[in-house]
């Protein structure tokens, strides 16, 4: 991964600090964009698939072009590929779901439903109290909702309040960042970003589970 890090935590959390400078007032915009996607999972009315399709799908867009490709590109070159892909990933968002109106998202309990609502709001509360605790400083905590981790973490968890099924296919991307965000988080000492891999790695099995299960 040496490659793929060429810099320090310092200088990744200061590229941070400029990050949230330039998009604010995204931020509490990406709060209340996040509570609508829950509420709306937790109590699903006509249109609400799409409408949680169509914030994830901006979602991903947005990190892979405002902070990939445009903010992250200036650290390493990778960050091409990573916003390439993250763009693919609200793409695949917006066919599915909003165009096509194939994802449904709805909280039916069970421990796959408890951990889908844990994970989102992990995302949202947890991740910058984190940061915060680990001496990062607000401004330079990586935003939900406008930062790719916490977004990958968010979405994981609505992936597994997805019904009848959890559209496999969608966690593809989201797997592969956990990898390469995890790797990242742990050669400078990001803790709450180690989180992702573990809720990828969970989102997977518990995926696959409700996937057969449904079929049953």
């Amino acid at each position: 991964m040496s490659r793929l890090v060429p810099f320090t935590r310092e200088v990744f959390l200061g590229l941070f600090e400029q990050y949230n400078a330039a998009v604010w007032p995204a931020q509490p915009v990406a709060y209340a964009l996040g509570l609508l996607v829950l509420l709306s999972a937790l109590k699903p009315y006509k249109g609400s698939g799409r409408l949680i399709a169509a914030v994830l799908a901006a979602a991903w867009i947005w990190n892979g072009v405002a902070y990939h490709m445009l903010h992250f590109a200036t650290l390493v070159w990778a960050a091409w590929a990573f916003g390439f892909l993250f763009v693919v990933q609200g793409l695949m968002f917006l066919g599915s779901g909003v165009l096509r109106g194939r994802l449904a998202f709805r909280f039916q309990g069970g421990v796959t439903g408890w951990i889908g609502i844990g994970m989102a709001l992990f995302a949202m509360a947890a991740y910058p109290l984190i940061g915060a605790l680990t001496g990062q400083g607000l401004p330079r905590i990586p935003p939900f909702g406008l930062a790719p981790c916490p977004t990958a973490i968010f979405t994981l968890g609505m992936l597994l309040l997805a019904a009848p099924r959890v559209p496999m296919h969608l966690l593809v991307i989201p797997l592969l960042w956990s990898i390469v965000g995890g790797a990242v988080a742990w050669q400078i000492d990001i803790p709450q970003d180690l989180a992702l891999p573990a809720a990828a790695a969970l989102a997977v099995v518990l995926g696959l589970r409700k996937y057969y299960l449904s079929r049953a």
